[in-house]
């Protein structure tokens, strides 16, 4: 089950576990990702705070937490492949894996129909 947010962020929930990235349309608009600044393994983060950097050609725009939670797991090929965010934004290009404080958070998060009647 993959739920967006308004910010064009994706999470992906397995088991207690949930892996979030970009939406490809996130992706799209700010073209060739160049460098991606994740937190360390351990961070608390807090939904709707700012959790990672995603810098372009174009711009450098910052990267929400879906949930609150913690950091359990970073993305570490971004580092050296920051790349993949614009060739697998829901796939290899994910940020970071967050231990959920309150599963019941995704419910208010959009559906995949919600998000792309959203960007449409």
């Amino acid at each position: 089950m993959e739920k967006f947010t308004q910010e064009h962020e994706w999470i992906r929930l397995e088991g207690e576990v949930a892996t979030i990235g970009i939406t490809d349309h996130a992706q799209s608009e700010l073209g060739d990702i160049v460098f991606v600044e994740l937190p360390e393994v351990g961070t608390k983060v807090t939904a709707g705070g700012e959790m990672a950097t995603v810098e372009s050609f174009k711009a450098a725009s910052s990267v929400y937490a879906p949930v609150t939670g913690e950091i359990v797991e970073i993305n570490e090929t971004l580092g050296d492949d920051p790349a993949q965010v614009n060739t697998e934004p829901m796939g290899a290009g994910w940020f970071v894996k967050i231990r959920l404080e309150d599963v019941s958070a995704l419910d208010e998060l959009m559906d995949e129909a919600a998000y792309l009647a959203l960007v449409s």
